[in-house]
């Protein structure tokens, strides 16, 4: 089945653009969506690798530059972005945010668009939500380009959580459950500031521990493909990421296997004697047809539809 391959041709990569403050967490977050313990690559807007410090603590931010490419050999298919975040009374980068954007929406190839953006927010911080995160989402229109918001470095407000708890005679073991509960109790008057802003995004997530060995970013991947209302992106996004086959699994079960199973409800009409009829009563175009459609959506699984091998699976 080349479907998907004709997917990447037309589309290229999934292009993320990635904001937040320097010690936001994003390069921790970028390794783990990756599966990498390296350090991307970065190219230039002219597809030249350069020598860069990006998403660094020690960045150099007369080096940086968001047009800049950042890709991680483990997993090329995506591109993500850096904005550096915006501080108290700088608008500066915020206009060029803005003006990127901007930008990337006027491109005629989907490929050359930003797909999504992750607004990281450290929670870390003694202030995590500033008048600069207020802007972003009060000013900045990003158009169809959906935005997650990213409270990163969430255990600090577990741990927090935690000790107002014991400090109420909490026992240990109770705090320690409902630790993460309160913590995003207490998040929850920053979240409803955030949601009702003019421009505010169309999904969040609490990530905790991602500097710990065999950290999991799931949860942002599911909100991430469920933002996306364009079926090709999705695709090409589920497609691509490597860590969620339970992703995978969900969205070809609900989009395929359950839509042909209503389409075969609805429609069929069979002559069970036919040799092109399985003994269930689909035909056998149709069980390949639900075939290929399912393995759009594992990434790097091959389906040969070749005449000597149908419905054939190699792993590339």
């Amino acid at each position: 089945m080349e479907r998907a391959q004709k997917i990447r041709d037309i589309c290229g990569r999934f292009r993320i653009l990635v904001i937040g403050r320097a010690n936001a967490g994003k390069t921790t977050i970028l390794k783990v969506v990756c599966d990498s313990t390296e350090d991307p690559e970065i190219f230039n807007s002219q597809g030249r690798k350069i020598k860069s410090t990006v998403l660094t603590p020690s960045e150099k931010r007369g080096q940086h530059n968001i047009e800049n490419e950042m890709v991680f050999r483990s997993n090329p298919g995506f591109i993500f972005h850096d904005s550096l975040g915006f501080e108290a009374g700088d608008t500066d980068e915020l206009k060029k945010v803005e003006a990127f954007i901007a930008q990337r929406s006027e491109q005629t190839k989907l490929q050359d668009q930003v797909h999504a953006i992750w607004y990281c927010i450290p929670m870390d911080d003694t202030r995590p939500f500033t008048k600069a995160e207020e802007s972003f989402f009060s000013d900045c229109g990003t158009g169809r380009v959906p935005v997650i918001a990213i409270f990163t470095k969430f255990d600090a407000q577990d741990h927090k959580a935690y000790r107002a708890l014991r400090n109420e005679e909490v026992p240990i073991e109770n705090a320690g459950h409902q630790a993460a509960l309160r913590a995003e109790q207490e998040c929850q008057p920053v979240l409803n500031r955030i949601y009702e802003s003019r421009y505010g995004p169309k999904s969040h997530v609490y990530l905790r521990d991602m500097h710990k060995p065999k950290a999991q970013c799931d949860e942002l991947m599911e909100k991430t493909a469920s933002t996306l209302n364009d079926e090709v992106l999705k695709l090409l996004f589920v497609s691509t990421q490597r860590n969620n086959l339970k992703l995978c699994i969900e969205h070809a079960l609900t989009r395929d296997i359950m839509r042909e199973i209503v389409r075969f409800g609805k429609t069929q009409t069979l002559d069970k004697h036919a040799s092109n009829v399985g003994s269930h009563g689909m035909k056998k175009d149709d069980i390949f047809r639900v075939h290929c459609g399912v393995m759009l959506w594992f990434p790097h699984i091959v389906v040969n539809d070749s005449e000597h091998n149908p419905c054939g699976m190699t792993i590339s």
